[in-house]
């Protein structure tokens, strides 16, 4: 789900210059539920200091992910087979997020 600022049916919640910004964003990550909203952050956005983690069962599935979250972002380090998965890689995403995908062995 994804409701931006300027389809607010309340006009007095929309900030000035915030139209196109995210009011209310619901992600469905298998069966976890991320919220998000970027409409009432003034000034600048930093996310250092941590990743998020995204297991996935299957390789295919961890390339798909990894390919979509690198769009327009870094790679940081490529999916490999690790001692510790069949596929895990490291990157930034267009956002400046910190992402690691796992694939579980």
């Amino acid at each position: 789900m994804l409701l931006r600022f300027k389809d607010s049916p309340d006009p007095a919640m929309v900030p000035p210059n915030a139209g196109d910004k995210v009011m209310h964003a619901n992600l469905r990550v298998g069966e976890s539920t991320v919220l998000a909203s970027d409409g009432r952050c003034p000034g600048g956005v930093g996310f250092g200091g941590f990743a998020l983690s995204l297991t996935v069962p299957k390789v295919a599935e961890a390339e798909r992910l990894f390919a979509l979250l690198a769009e327009g972002g870094e790679v940081r380090m490529p999916l490999a087979k690790t001692f510790f998965s069949p596929s895990f890689g490291l990157l930034t995403d267009r956002f400046g997020v910190g992402w690691m995908v796992y694939v579980t062995p």
